[in-house]
């Protein structure tokens, strides 16, 4: 009598997170001297949920983040005087212009969300996720009862 050798293939299955399965928490990053650029990366990633190990594309994982002290932001070279930030009001002849530095006087937030908002992906979930961006000017804000982790650039 022959024993017929059986092989059991185990399978590994891949953990996909699903809506309300992931906890969101707050990182908190101080934008004095950053230049924007690099600020923006890292700030696109943790909104994503990239930065955890059960990030899922479809799914948001990221969490909330709150940025300070916007109006301080880091330009290199000369791109305060010559980078321009564009917009269209939709009449003919309505395409306005302002350089950066005039725009980080009178709304530095804007430099920051829009230079995020272009990093992350273009549908729904993209404008989900730039909801949990929160930028504030100067050093205080209203969110001092979360227990923000302090995010390193």
């Amino acid at each position: 009598m022959s024993i017929k050798k059986t092989r059991v293939h185990l399978r590994r299955q891949t953990w996909v997170a699903k809506n309300g399965e992931v906890a969101k928490g707050w990182r908190q990053v101080d934008a004095t001297g950053v230049p924007l650029g690099r600020l923006a990366t890292e700030i696109a990633t943790v909104l994503m949920g990239k930065h955890r190990p059960e990030y899922t594309p479809h799914v948001d994982t990221g969490e909330f983040v709150i940025v300070t002290n916007a109006s301080q932001i880091g330009l290199t070279g000369k791109k305060g005087e010559q980078k321009l930030r564009l917009r269209y009001t939709g009449y003919p002849g309505g395409l306005k212009a302002e350089t950066y530095n005039t725009v980080r006087e009178r709304a530095p937030e804007k430099l920051i969300e829009d230079a995020v908002r272009r990093m992350l992906p273009k549908n729904r979930l993209g404008r989900r996720m730039l909801t949990k961006l929160k930028v504030y000017p100067g050093a205080d804000h209203p969110h001092k009862g979360v227990n923000a982790v302090e995010l390193k650039i």
